[in-house]
C-alpha cells in the first residue's frame, strides 16, 4: 500500500533529539525541586489548596521514570517489531555509567564532606553511597531515605535498578512476543499485554508492602516503581509500531499526539485528586493500603497523559513542540539531570547561610534563590562533568559489524535521554 504525504507525516519521530521531551524533563526537575523547597518552608504541610498543590510535587520522580521507559526501551522495541539492530547490552550499560555516575559521585563527596559528621571517614558509608545501595539498608545511621543533602538519590537508586534489570525485562518480553511469528501488529500487542503484566506486578508489589505488617523500605525499590516505568515501554512500543506500519496503531498514535490539550486536562485533573486526603498524608510512605494504590494509580495516570504527546509526535512541527520544545524549555531539560542532583545541597547551604530553621521561611524568596544557584551549579555540572563523561562512551569499542547501539540502525532508533 503506498502512503500519501500526510499519513507519512503523521508518523510519530522515533529518532534524534526530541526537544519536547527535553521540555518534559524540565516540568520533572523543577516540580520536584518546588516540592522540596515547600516542604523546608512548612507551605506544602499547611491546610489549603496551595500547601495541597505543593505537596504533591513528588510526581515529577513518576514522569522521570517514564521518560526512562520510553527513551531506554526503544531500541529494543524496535529490534523485535523492525529487526533493526539490537542493543549491545554492555555498550548500553557503560553509557548508563558515564550518564549519571561522575557527576552523582561529585555531589555525593560535596553532600558527606559537608554534613556526613563521624560517619564521613566510614567506608562502608562511602561504598552504599557512591553504588547507590544505600536504599536495602533498612537501619541506616541517617534514619531516613538517605544522608543529608542527599535524600533524594532513592529515585536515582530505582532508576539504576532499573538501568540493570531493562536487559533482563526485554529478554522476556521479546521471548513471549516471538510466540506470536513475524506479525509486526501481533508481537507489538503481545509486547503490551507483557508490559500491563509487568504494571500490574507493581500493585501486587505494594500489597505486600503493607501485608502481613507494614515494611516501609520496600516503598523505595523498583517494583513499587514498575506502574511508572511501563507506561513509557508502551509508548515506545506504540511509537515504533506507528512508524513502521500504518493502520491502527497510527491512527491511535495520532489521535494521541492530537488530543494533547485533552491529555494534559487530564493529567492537571488527576493531580488536582491526588492533592486530596485520598493519597494520604503529605509525608511519603506514612498512608496505608489504599492510599498507597490510589497514589499510585493517579501518578501513572498523571505521567503517561503527560509524556505522551511528546513521545507521539509527528515529525512536522506541532504545538506541543513549540511548548515544551523551545530554547530554554530544552536547555533546562538538557541540566535538569543537575537540578536533581544539587537542589538538596543547594537548599541546606541557602537555610545555613540565611539562618532559617526547618520548616519556615518566605516560600516566594526561598524558591527563587535556590533555583537560580541550583541551575547555576547544574549548568556548570552537565558542560563540563556530564557532557565529557558521556563522550568516555567512545573508548568502549563497539560489536564487530556495526551490531551495538552506535550502529547506523540502532542510531535511527534511539535518543539519548
Amino acid at each position: 500500500m503506498t502512503e500519501t504525504g500526510s499519513t507519512l507525516s503523521g508518523r510519530p519521530v522515533v529518532s534524534g533529539h526530541q526537544t519536547s521531551l527535553d521540555g518534559v524533563r524540565a516540568i520533572a526537575a523543577f516540580a520536584v525541586l518546588a516540592f522540596h523547597v515547600a516542604m523546608e518552608a512548612g507551605t506544602a504541610l499547611e491546610p489549603g489548596f496551595l500547601g495541597a498543590l505543593l505537596s504533591r510535587g513528588e510526581i515529577g520522580v513518576p514522569i522521570f521514570f517514564t521518560l526512562s521507559g520510553l527513551l531506554l526501551y526503544r531500541p529494543w522495541a524496535a529490534a523485535l517489531l523492525t529487526g533493526s539492530a539490537p542493543p549491545d547490552t554492555r555498550r548500553y550499560l557503560w553509557k548508563r555509567f558515564f550518564r549519571i555516575i561522575p557527576a552523582y559521585w561529585l555531589v555525593v563527596a560535596v553532600a558527606l564532606l559537608l554534613w556526613g559528621g563521624a560517619h564521613r571517614d566510614d567506608l562502608w558509608t562511602w561504598a552504599q553511597m557512591l553504588f547507590l545501595v544505600h536504599t536495602y539498608d533498612v537501619s541506616p545511621w541517617w534514619f531516613g531515605l538517605g544522608p543529608k543533602g542527599l535524600g533524594q538519590m532513592w529515585s536515582l537508586a530505582v532508576e539504576l535498578t532499573f538501568y540493570l534489570t531493562l536487559p533482563l525485562m526485554a529478554a522476556a518480553l521479546r521471548a513471549f512476543a516471538l510466540r506470536a511469528g513475524p506479525d509486526i501488529g501481533a508481537r507489538a500487542k503481545r509486547l503490551l499485554i507483557g508490559l500491563a503484566v509487568f504494571g500490574a506486578l507493581s500493585y501486587v508489589y505494594t500489597i505486600f508492602e503493607y501485608f502481613p505488617e507494614y515494611r516501609p523500605w520496600m516503598n523505595v525499590w523498583l517494583p513499587r516503581s514498575w506502574t511508572f516505568f511501563v507506561p513509557g515501554m508502551a509508548l515506545a512500543v506504540l511509537t515504533v509500531w506507528a512508524r513502521a506500519e500504518e493502520g491502527r496503531a497510527r491512527r491511535l498514535s495520532a489521535a494521541l499526539a492530537s488530543s494533547w490539550g485533552a491529555l494534559w486536562l487530564i493529567a492537571a485533573l488527576a493531580y488536582a485528586i491526588a492533592a486530596t486526603p485520598v493519597t494520604g498524608p503529605r509525608f511519603v510512605g506514612l498512608g496505608g493500603i489504599w492510599t498507597a494504590l490510589y497514589e499510585q494509580l493517579l501518578y501513572t495516570v498523571i505521567a503517561f497523559c503527560l509524556v505522551a504527546p511528546a513521545a507521539l509526535e509527528p515529525e512536522r512541527p506541532t504545538q506541543v513542540r513549540r511548548l515544551l520544545g523551545g530554547r530554554v524549555m530544552s536547555y533546562l531539560g538538557q541540566i535538569s539531570y543537575g537540578v536533581f542532583l544539587w537542589q538538596f545541597v543547594v537548599l541546606y547551604l541557602w537555610y545555613d547561610f540565611t539562618g532559617q530553621k526547618p520548616w519556615t521561611g518566605n516560600l516566594v524568596l526561598n524558591l527563587v534563590a535556590v533555583t537560580a544557584i541550583t541551575v547555576l551549579l547544574a549548568h556548570f555540572t552537565y558542560r563540563h562533568l556530564e557532557e565529557p563523561a558521556r563522550r568516555l562512551i567512545r573508548l568502549i569499542p563497539q560489536n564487530a559489524g556495526g551490531t551495538g547501539p552506535g550502529s547506523p540502525k540502532a542510531t535511527a532508533l534511539r535518543q539519548n535521554p
